[in-house]
């Protein structure tokens, strides 16, 4: 079945780096597109960064544009987002999710459109 399993996550101080992993397994990894979305605590789930699966264009909120980074590896299938510069109001619990097609859409990214996620990684900046 299809599984994607975040991990990375942790407790940071502002300023620091992360990097989160999201392995996949159970469906054909070249072929669609991967999203990371974060949720706070009383907050909306909200989207972070996407890649495409065909050229692996990248596409990023304007909350973490220029800090975070997205790549792909597809011979391990797995995607990375690379935290930098990390903030106290990006303290939230970071998913991975499979969209339904191999593109990314336009920000901001729905939930509906992605049709797994993973459980979760949390990430906590402290000031």
């Amino acid at each position: 079945q299809v599984q994607l399993v975040e991990s990375g996550g942790g407790l940071v101080h502002t300023g620091d780096s992360l990097r989160l992993s999201c392995a996949t397994s159970g469906f054909a990894f070249g072929n669609y597109a991967i999203g990371w979305f974060r949720q706070a605590p009383g907050k909306e789930r909200e989207g972070v960064s996407c890649i495409t699966s065909h050229d692996g264009t990248t596409y990023y909120a304007d909350s973490v544009e220029g800090r975070f980074t997205t790549s792909r590896d597809d011979a391990k299938n797995t995607v990375y987002l690379h935290m930098n510069d990390l903030k106290p109001e990006d303290t939230a619990t970071y998913y991975c999710a499979r969209d339904k097609t191999y593109y990314c859409r336009g920000y901001p990214w729905g939930v509906g459109d992605f049709a797994s996620w993973g459980q979760g990684t949390q990430v906590t900046v402290s000031s």
